[in-house]
Parts: structure tokens; C-alpha cells; sequence
């Protein structure tokens, strides 16, 4: 978790595929050897979403940062059945990668203490990261940050335009404020964008989904070639101009709860 630099908004940003740290534990679970280990890192990070988001401290947002590879564990994919990629190896804990190829080979015991280890201490991490904002606002908004490769990779279910923004957003969490607030700043910087595809949905704590709607999410998905060389994961100059549009979306996002908490009644 990084604090806000200054007062705090109700506002939370999400940054779950950017690290591509993998501790020991987990590597020595992975099948793969150390080249195909690392075509697979550059290809499913989400490359410098945490330096897109380093602004938004600025406007009052907390940041939470997951520091560990998504190939330990995905902590935005349900951790059962209810999530549709688990069936393609793709769930909370991989065993499949980008493209079908075995990652691994785990035990049931072994699923749960990968689960133990690294999935349900982050998720708590976040749970308590949006109750505290709760407690002092009365409401929260998680901005859910990642970016996508501007050609489909095997593993994606889901065909369709791959626009410079995807926005995605989940029928409970995502009021129509919300959605238009994130669409009048895109337009605003010239952004193309598509809701919900070709990804859809919007990262809530379990604690929280379909149960409390007082947490509001949407999910950011900027294509990778606006800000990097996908070859390297090196930026270039779009990088500046994607960082000041995530800071702005999430500085009209703070300054429309505090209109809602201006308004009487």
C-alpha cells in the first residue's frame, strides 16, 4: 500500500499484474526453464502500470501495488469455480500459460498453500485497505489499472477491437456516473475507447461484491504499445501523456465524491 501525498479521497488504485518478482517457493513449482519463464513474464505484465499510476498519489488516491508475478498467484481471478478461466488453467493459481502450454503441475495441497501464502494475505491487504476508506469517507471507489497487448494472445476468451482504452465495469459496482466520468476524461485526451471489451468486469473484494454498494470499481486497460516497446518493455514518450490521463480520471473521480458529499441531504 502507498499513502496519498496529500488529504485522502475515497478513492483506491488498483495495480495487480505489474510485478515480476517470483520468490523461490513458487518458482520451483513452475515446469517452464528460465528463457520460456521469462518470454511468459513479458508477456502476461501488466509492464509499468504502477509508474502510470505513480501520479494519483498527488490527487489523494491510496495505491495498492502487487509487487509478486501473476504466475504465483492472480489475485483478481476468483479463487473457485465461479471464475471462467479456471477452466482453461488460468485461475487463481495457474497452470497453463499464455498459450495452453503446462506452467504446472500442482498438488491440491499445494493449490491451497500458494492460496495461503500469497493470494488470501493480499486480498485481506485490499479488504482492509477499502474499509479504511469507508470508515472515513462513507464510500469508495476502487480505479482497477492494467494494461493489454495490442495482438490477442491465445489464452483471451473473448474477441473484439482492441482500442487504445478498454473500460471495463461489473453491473453492481459500476454506476453510470462513474462510467461517464472515466469516458469524459478519455475523450478529453483523445482516447478511443470500448466498454467492456475485449476484457470486461472490475476487480471488488470478495468481502464486498454483489454486497456492499458502497464500493464502486471500474477497470482501466490501456493498450501496451501507447506507452512501450512490447518487444522490450522499454517506454517511450506516450508513457507522460497515459500517466497525466490516469492521474486526471482519478482526480474527476475524487472531485465528483466530493460533490456527492457537498450535495445536501
Amino acid at each position: 500500500m502507498v499513502a496519498p501525498t496529500v488529504a485522502p479521497a475515497p478513492v483506491l488504485v488498483h495495480v495487480p499484474h505489474a510485478g515480476t518478482t517470483i520468490p523461490a517457493d513458487a518458482r520451483a513449482g513452475i515446469l517452464l526453464d528460465e528463457d520460456a519463464l521469462a518470454t511468459e513474464v513479458r508477456l502476461l505484465t501488466d509492464h509499468r502500470t504502477d509508474v502510470l499510476a505513480a501520479g494519483t498519489g498527488e490527487v489523494g488516491a491510496t495505491r495498492v501495488l502487487n509487487r509478486l508475478s501473476r504466475l504465483v498467484v492472480d489475485p483478481e481471478r476468483f479463487p473457485d469455480d465461479r471464475e471462467e478461466l479456471a477452466a482453461h488453467g488460468m485461475g487463481a493459481v495457474y497452470t497453463r500459460g499464455h498459450a495452453s502450454q503446462p506452467l504446472r503441475d500442482p498438488t491440491p495441497a499445494e493449490v491451497e498453500e500458494l492460496l495461503d501464502r500469497h493470494f488470501h494475505p493480499y486480498a485481506a491487504g485490499v479488504t482492509t485497505e477499502v474499509e479504511r476508506l469507508l470508515t472515513g469517507h462513507g464510500r469508495a471507489t476502487i480505479v482497477d489499472l492494467h494494461s493489454y497487448p495490442r495482438v490477442r494472445l491465445p489464452y483471451e476468451l473473448h474477441h473484439g477491437p482492441r482500442p487504445p482504452l478498454c473500460v471495463g465495469t461489473d453491473p453492481d459496482h459500476t454506476p453510470p456516473w462513474l462510467r461517464a466520468t472515466v469516458a469524459e476524461v478519455a475523450a478529453a485526451h483523445h482516447l478511443d475507447v470500448a466498454f467492456d471489451t475485449p476484457f470486461a468486469g472490475a476487480y471488488v473484494p470478495l468481502a464486498h461484491h454483489r454486497v456492499d454498494r458502497r464500493v464502486t470499481s471500474v477497470m482501466l486497460e490501456l493498450r501496451r504499445d501507447l506507452y512501450l516497446d512490447e518487444a522490450t518493455a522499454q517506454p517511450h514518450d506516450g508513457e507522460a501523456r497515459l500517466t497525466r490521463f490516469v492521474t486526471e480520471v482519478v482526480a474527476a473521480i475524487a472531485a465528483a465524491h466530493r460533490r456527492h458529499a457537498a450535495a445536501p441531504g
